[in-house]
């Protein structure tokens, strides 16, 4: 497994498929060909069928100067987020690159090496690090201190300092968010209901869907957030902690090893399965950011290795099959509502750990194993594609 830095990427929204990976790839695609003078970009499968409402097209065009853009939704790929790109020099073509955008921001060119960061992390099991761990009287943000060095605190300093301030930004706005659907930014609604004779359950309630509404609609309206582990589920995480820090008055020191846990969890699900909406449906964005939060509010709560694996674990089993479906291809409905229910989900899933983890008969690698395979199961209109479900339904 790679580096944290490559699951939690700090930028901006609304989507790390459409926007932050084909950034990256337009990046990399110019620095090898800077004497073109014009180019190409053929988007195919999910990035052709919702490129157009995430944004696609828009970070395509800042980065390639004199660009043409083409969408494909016809041809079928060996990735469902497929790219290709063409360089040109006085209208003869010099240079061509496919690329695929695997999801969370990272991308993979076709007949190279993973131009991703090398492997850091010997063991990509949660059963052997578990063991590992155990064995040496280890946390599992230990681990990930052992394995990455002291210096990945700082980058998760600068993680949690960008998802506080989305937190803080998203509940002081109002307005209406872009792309045509006229939903109205409801974080600040949220966060100002909270009134003093309000019980103790709604106030964490709205509270923790405030939260995750705010960061949610900065990723909507194009703000910068990070990638846990990915746009469209990035509220997740930052609801959790930021409820939880201001509930229990844990340190950010406490906050940094929950982000490290988190990670490590996220990071497993992307290494044997996937976190791409794209490749298998929802379940593998927000399934993932909700095992994610639970692993870290477990860790907050110290509760054994045992019970974080269960909280992982049901976190993920209770969003099996859940689809992608975006109406008109944005990050806004369901995406935004999801992030609030996941983000309680979390919340319950730890509880439920702290109670029962000596019963469970599932592990956290077999449920992992098993969202990919049913990821895999769903039908193509069901996985960011904007032609089943809501996305089929909805009449404006």
């Amino acid at each position: 497994m790679r580096s944290l830095k490559e699951l939690y990427r700090i930028g901006k929204g609304p989507s790390s498929s459409h926007t932050i990976g084909p950034e990256q790839a337009c990046k990399l695609f110019l620095s090898e060909n800077p004497q073109a003078d014009s180019f190409v970009v053929r988007l195919f499968g999910s990035l052709a069928k919702t490129g157009e409402g995430h944004g696609t097209g828009r970070v395509i065009e800042s980065v390639l100067p004199n660009v043409k853009l083409k969408y494909d939704v016809e041809t079928e790929c060996a990735h469902p987020n497929t790219m290709e790109l063409i360089a040109y020099m006085g209208g003869a073509k010099t240079a061509q690159m496919r690329v695929y955008s695997i999801g969370g921001g990272a991308i993979r060119v076709e007949g190279r090496a993973d131009v991703e960061g090398k492997e850091v992390y010997p063991l990509n099991k949660l059963t052997d690090i578990r063991k590992y761990c155990e064995e040496k009287n280890m946390r599992l943000c230990d681990y990930v201190f052992e394995c990455e060095g002291e210096e990945i605190k700082e980058y998760l300093q600068e993680v949690w300092k960008t998802m506080q301030a989305a937190v803080k930004r998203g509940v002081s706005k109002t307005g209406i968010l872009p792309g045509g659907l006229e939903v109205e930014r409801r974080a600040k609604v949220l966060y100002d209901g909270v009134v003093q004779n309000e019980g103790a359950e709604a106030r964490e309630n709205r509270l923790v869907c405030a939260y995750a509404f705010a960061v949610s609609e900065e990723n909507a309206s194009g703000g910068t957030i990070v990638t846990a582990p990915t746009c469209g589920a990035c509220g997740v995480l930052p609801a959790v902690l930021t409820y939880s820090k201001e509930r229990r008055g844990y340190t950010d020191e406490e906050i940094i090893n929950a982000l490290a846990t988190a990670g490590l969890i996220g990071n497993l699900i992307k290494t044997n399965a996937s976190i791409s909406g794209a490749e298998c449906g929802c379940q593998a964005e927000i399934g993932s950011a909700c095992s994610m939060a639970t692993a870290a509010l477990a860790q907050l709560q110290g509760l054994n290795l045992g019970q974080i694996e269960y909280a992982a674990e049901v976190a993920m089993e209770h969003h099996l099959g859940l689809t992608c479906d975006p109406i008109c291809g944005l990050v806004q409905i369901p995406c935004i509502e999801r992030n609030a229910v996941s983000s309680m989900r979390a919340i319950n899933a730890a509880s439920l750990a702290y109670f029962l983890s000596d019963s469970r008969k599932i592990s956290f690698d077999l449920v992992v194993q098993t969202m990919y395979e049913t990821g895999k199961d769903l039908n193509r209109s069901y996985r960011e594609t904007a032609e089943g479900g809501l996305a089929k339904l909805y009449k404006k």
